[in-house]
C-alpha cells in the first residue's frame, strides 16, 4: 500500500439522500497492489446530530468542491460526547444536479 496523500475541507452531511448539516472531513488516500485506490478518515459534527446517525448505512458527504461521497463508518461503537468518527469512503457519485 502506498500513501496518496490527505484532503481536508468541509461539505454538507446527508442522510438518506437529505441534507442533514455541515460537517468537515480529512481524509487519507492510500493505492492498494491491485492499482484500487481506498480513501478513510475523520469526519467531524455536533456530537449529538453525529450519535443520531451514527451506524447508518445511508450516508454522503456532498464536499464544497462538488463531489458526492458515499460513507461507511468503521467503528463499531461511538462514544456518547465524541464529535468526531472514522469513516471509509466506499464509492463516490456524480453530484446532484441544481433544480
Amino acid at each position: 500500500m502506498r500513501y496518496l496523500g490527505g484532503t481536508a475541507g468541509s461539505g454538507i452531511l446527508k442522510c438518506a439522500g437529505a441534507d442533514l448539516i455541515r460537517a468537515s472531513y480529512d481524509f487519507d488516500s492510500y493505492a492498494q497492489k491491485s492499482g484500487e485506490v481506498t480513501r478513510c478518515g475523520e469526519i467531524r459534527l455536533p456530537a449529538a446530530t453525529l450519535l443520531s446517525i451514527f451506524g447508518r448505512p445511508d450516508i454522503e458527504l456532498l464536499t464544497d468542491e462538488g463531489q458526492l461521497l458515499q460513507l461507511k463508518f468503521s467503528a463499531r461503537k461511538l462514544a456518547p460526547a465524541s464529535d468526531t468518527a472514522h469513516v471509509d469512503v466506499i464509492g463516490q457519485r456524480p453530484p446532484p444536479t441544481p433544480h
